[in-house]
């Protein structure tokens, strides 16, 4: 099967390239393109595909799409995905991300990765997570709730949909060198052209380094190179390679909570406790501490331990024994599109992505102060660490470092033909939707651990204990020498995953002429998981140990999409949206006998916005009233028993829901003024489990409120040549939860920050210098909640970029 697809893919390429492409009818370089996946009116992007794959007016669009444009990147100097959140409204960083990668929200949900609607890594539970640049990307939409139909399995959240270079014929060449902080530079290529007058490439190419910010270095070389070919009037083929070696540091810990349980002491805070206060577990079966112990304890309480992250400036939990992530990426897409009559027009795309990486994180961190855990004070090991009589308050316990080696590999098919028709005074769009896709993920990982780490046999005896040294202090940590392998890592796991579905759908749009548009939208798919345990350490799990055979579960249904759209007049309309959505539960879980009929997550949005444009349409705004959830979550039965089971074991009405509204405002309001203005209230809820004690808390990571802004003026001072591009940019935040009760810190979070950026470009048309000051008070801030901790942003930094076109 392998070779087949090998052969398939060999013989598409074959195709797109072959000289005998010469032998058909030439068409001019000036041919335009009849569709495009996003569209624009003077400087504000004011059409999208996204939502309907159509190039459809985002007035009339019956869905919440947000796009961010080729000019506003670049004004902000943006280099990868995780700077562009600031530019969408409900666009937000994950909380539990552990700092690989890109792990983003939409309302507080999952978000999918495409690249041109074509799969582009991670989502739907993986732990392993590339990190994409905006190298060879123009714009990015962004589409929010959930679009299983156009888009195959994909989060519940939405999309972020990112639109690559493609070639033209207009020759175009353009050097482009960046140096910033922290030993950061770059030097990059993008030329296109026609090759003849019917065919263009487009090579992109870009090398990077950058020590980092706190030691979280990036090294990266990238290559995109794709070829055009026009065949006739009607018809044309590009294909393209991508190829991406990057090393990226990987900080799972940032700066930590402290564990410090306030209801445990009678609700006091920690600046107001004493010693008298920290009293041992009176059954004697905690961890007894002296008076001179359980004053110096005492005695390192501050203020925010317990419910904020410590600062611990520029030191790092990172340990050298720590490994970048690795990531190797190689795509290889053919795209092709065809008029077969000026209203009847065909897309295919055929994708296929492998992603290798490996890292080494180190896991926890954890700060133990004082805990009354189900009745038991400070229960080692989650307790305060003494030795020979020596308490150490700032000491870390129970650490786990983690060795990932995994490889994914996927090949996507979708075809998308459109058929445009009037009936009567009616003009109507079918649009007819086909794809596969299957994923292949081989994953393994090794753990070491530190003395807190005891396995024992079924009699009692210890087979495993851990031998990573406790780090004393967290502000001065003391590392472990030598390597990961030296200190006996256990295998815990080791499998083989599958994921694969398939999916048809039918969507129809009717343009009334009174200003009324209509989307109805039904697709079904079925997703299938096979799951192959290759078996683990015995000494970390004996029932595990040995491979098992080969386990699935299939499951399908039905998804549509029902919006309508009313304008009363050209400036303004109003749209509704209801949406069902469907997607795999997870692409890393498990496969076991008991979810051999497990039910695929489901998902459901409603969405009531209004839409207004100004400025002879440079001025585009939206305001969304929405609520999103994932559905169909399993969890136990509170009642189930395995010894007499009155009930099944598992209940699948668990959910994430998500409730808010959405601000998003463009506008190019003449040559001097530009604005991007975003914002967000939105209350995200864990309902996953009714029976946890996490039930109807705040997702993780997740800020009710948000906005930003980013403001350009051009302004023709000096006397030069050409104006001079002011930028202003103001981000607001939030605070973040980052409870777990488990830990004992249920009000655990990261604080709300505000900060402001500075820009400045000048353009020449042959050259063009951009300078960029972030972060311009240097505001100490957490730009991610982690697990238990924050990773604390950037401090004051500059970065300039000067770009020669030839």
């Amino acid at each position: 099967m392998m070779q087949f697809r090998y052969s398939i893919l060999a013989l598409a390429c074959t195709a797109a390239l072959s000289p005998s492409l010469a032998m058909a009818e030439e068409s001019t370089a000036e041919m335009p393109e009849r569709i495009t996946v996003y569209g624009r009116q003077n400087h504000v992007v004011m059409n999208s595909g996204l939502a309907t794959k159509s190039d459809m007016s985002l007035m009339e669009t019956p869905a919440a799409v947000v796009v961010v444009d080729e000019e506003l990147i670049r004004a902000q100097g943006a280099n990868d995905l995780q700077e562009l959140i600031r530019n969408v409204s409900g666009l937000t960083q994950a909380g539990n991300n552990y700092g690989i990668g890109d792990n983003l929200q939409i309302r507080g949900l999952g978000a999918n990765y495409t690249y041109d609607g074509m799969y582009g890594g991670a989502g739907l539970g993986n732990t392993f997570n590339p990190t994409r640049s905006m190298t060879n990307v123009e714009s990015v939409e962004v589409l929010k709730g959930p679009a299983t139909g156009l888009y195959g399995m994909g989060s519940a959240g939405g999309v972020i949909n990112l639109i690559e270079k493609k070639p033209e014929f207009e020759s175009n060449h353009e050097i482009d060198v960046e140096l910033g902080a922290w030993d950061t530079y770059s030097l990059g290529l993008d030329s296109t052209g026609g090759l003849s007058d019917s065919l263009a490439y487009r090579i992109v190419a870009k090398s990077a380094r950058s020590d980092g910010f706190r030691d979280i270095g990036t090294d990266r070389d990238e290559i995109y190179a794709s070829l055009k070919k026009l065949i006739g009037d009607d018809q044309d083929l590009m294909f393209s390679v991508a190829y991406i070696d990057d090393s990226i540091g990987v900080d799972s810990i940032g700066h930590p909570i402290r564990i410090y349980n306030a209801a445990s002491t009678g609700g006091k805070a920690p600046e107001d406790v004493t010693w008298e206060d920290l009293i041992n577990d009176p059954n004697g079966k905690g961890l007894q501490l002296t008076d001179e112990q359980r004053k110096a304890l005492a005695e390192s309480l501050s203020a925010g331990d317990g419910a904020e992250p410590m600062d611990l400036g520029d030191t790092s939990l990172m340990s050298p024994m720590s490994q970048d992530n690795k990531g190797e990426e190689l795509r290889f897409k053919l795209t092709h599109n065809i008029h077969f009559t000026p209203n009847l027009f065909l897309n295919q795309q055929l994708q296929y992505r492998d992603y290798d990486t490996g890292f080494v994180r180190q896991t926890g961190a954890y700060n133990y102060v004082y805990w009354n855990r189900r009745g038991t004070i400070n229960a080692d090991p989650r307790a305060p660490l003494v030795e020979d009589g020596v308490i150490y308050p700032y000491a870390a316990r129970r650490q786990e470092y983690r060795k990932v080696e995994a490889d994914e590999s996927s090949w996507q098919y979708f075809a998308d033909l459109r058929y445009d028709f009037t009936l009567g005074d009616l003009d109507n769009e079918i649009l007819v939707n086909a794809n596969y896709e299957d994923r292949e993920i081989r994953f393994k990982q090794n753990s070491i651990y530190d003395a807190d780490k005891v396995i024992t046999d079924k009699e009692g005896n210890q087979i495993y204990q851990g031998q990573l040294p406790y780090i004393y202090d967290i502000r001065n940590p003391n590392w472990p020498t030598g390597n990961f392998d030296d200190y006996d890592p256990l295998m815990t796991q080791n499998y083989n995953k599958n994921v694969s579905a398939w999916g048809v759908g039918i969507q129809h749009v009717a343009y009334f002429d009174w200003g009324l548009t209509t989307r109805i939208g039904v697709a079904f798919n079925e997703i299938e998981q096979r799951y192959q345990h290759l078996g683990v350490d015995p000494r970390y799990s004996s029932s595990r140990a040995e491979p098992k055979p080969e386990e699935d579960t299939k499951d399908n249904g039905t998804t549509y999409n029902l919006g309508l759209t009313y304008m009363p007049t050209d400036n303004l309309s109003i749209f509704v949206n209801h949406s069902k959505g469907r997607t795999a539960y997870s692409i890393l879980g498990s496969v076991s006998g008991d979810d051999s009929d497990r039910k695929d997550a489901e998902s459901i949005s409603n969405d009531l916005g209004i839409r207004y444009k100004a400025f002879d349409d440079q001025l585009l705004a939206s305001l969304v009233v929405f609520e999103t959830s994932r559905t169909n979550l399993r969890y136990t039965h509170p009642l189930w028993d395995e010894t007499d089971p009155i009930v099944d074991q598992y209940v699948y009405d668990g959910e994430e829901e998500t409730k808010g509204v959405e601000l998003d405002v463009n506008a190019h309001i003449n040559e001097q003024w530009k604005v991007n203005v975003n914002a967000m209230y939105q209350d995200a809820r864990d309902k996953k489990d009714p029976t946890g004690s996490t039930y109807d808390q705040p997702q993780k990571g997740v800020p009710k409120v948000a906005a930003r802004a980013w403001v350009t003026y051009s302004s023709d001072w000096f006397a030069l040549p050409s104006v001079i591009d002011w930028s202003l940019g103001v981000t607001y935040e939030d605070e973040r939860s980052t409870h777990s009760a488990s830990f004992g810190i249920p009000d655990g979070h990261v604080p709300a920050y505000t900060k402001v950026d500075l820009g400045a470009s000048y353009d020449m048309g042959d050259w063009r210098l951009q300078v960029n000051l972030n972060n311009v008070f240097d505001e100490e801030y957490y730009e991610k909640a982690m697990f238990l901790g924050g990773m604390p942003g950037k401090e004051r930094n500059l970065s300039l970029n000067f770009a020669y076109r030839l």
